[in-house]
């Protein structure tokens, strides 16, 4: 790859620049590294937009949880400006109804200042269960609630209700793709990174070993692996 193609990041729900920060260090060595600010808008066709708008003309781009919807909008508006794609434990079907009840839930808890503990009692579904007692871990779920804010994950919440089935644009993904999971999510089981992997012509499935939903502080080590070969992959 060439060593100044910049790379954009994009987190997840109620996520921040915060859960990139074990993998940057490693990412950086192949070029510039971008945060995609994504609290500022409610739908993921604006919140591509305003990505596309902020980012380099060309760049890798990874996508983690919601940053993988967003990444797949990404790939929808502008797919000649990503030289190649990450998705990282997510997926590309919409919200079921079940989700979107669950999640307008959500919504009013968090209206009522419940933020904290919504994060509190997700906490233990986030992560493998040998991470649950893991305090760090617990400390940077809340230390990027902070950082999203109140307003910022209603937005993203609304975003993600609404978005659309990705899985039909799924064969039209043509650069070097990498699909990321654990082996214990349980807010997107990995089924469907499968799914994904096979709908993408040539995309490879890595799945970490005793990890959850967020890989970069579960398993950083086996993340920046992965991450680092998918950079190094050459565009033909």
């Amino acid at each position: 790859m060439d060593q100044t193609t910049p790379i954009v990041l994009v987190p997840g729900l109620a996520s921040s620049a915060r859960i990139y920060a074990p993998v940057i260090p490693a990412l950086w060595r192949f070029g510039p590294v971008m945060i995609a600010n994504h609290v500022r808008d409610d739908s993921m066709a604006a919140i591509a937009a305003r990505v596309l708008s902020e980012a380099p003309p060309r760049f890798a781009l990874a996508g983690h949880s919601m940053g993988g919807y967003i990444a797949l909008e990404i790939m929808r508006q502008a797919p000649e400006r990503v030289a190649r794609l990450a998705l990282i434990n997510t997926q590309a079907g919409p919200d079921t109804p079940e989700a979107t009840a669950r999640r307008l839930g959500l919504m009013a808890r968090a209206r009522r200042g419940e933020l904290r503990a919504i994060r509190d009692e997700s906490f233990l579904e986030l992560v493998h269960p040998s991470r649950r007692d893991d305090a760090e871990i617990l400390k940077l779920v809340h230390a990027q609630d902070e950082d999203v804010g109140v307003e910022g994950y209603l937005r993203q919440q609304a975003a993600i209700i609404a978005r659309v089935d990705s899985r039909p644009t799924l064969s039209a993904i043509s650069c070097p793709t990498l699909v990321l999971t654990g082996d214990a999510d349980n807010t997107i089981p990995n089924a469907f990174a499968k799914e994904m992997a096979e709908g993408i012509a040539g995309a490879r499935l890595v799945v970490l070993e005793r990890c959850g939903h967020l890989p970069q502080a579960e398993q950083p080590d086996a993340t920046v692996r992965a991450l680092t070969e998918w950079l190094a992959t050459e565009v033909v």
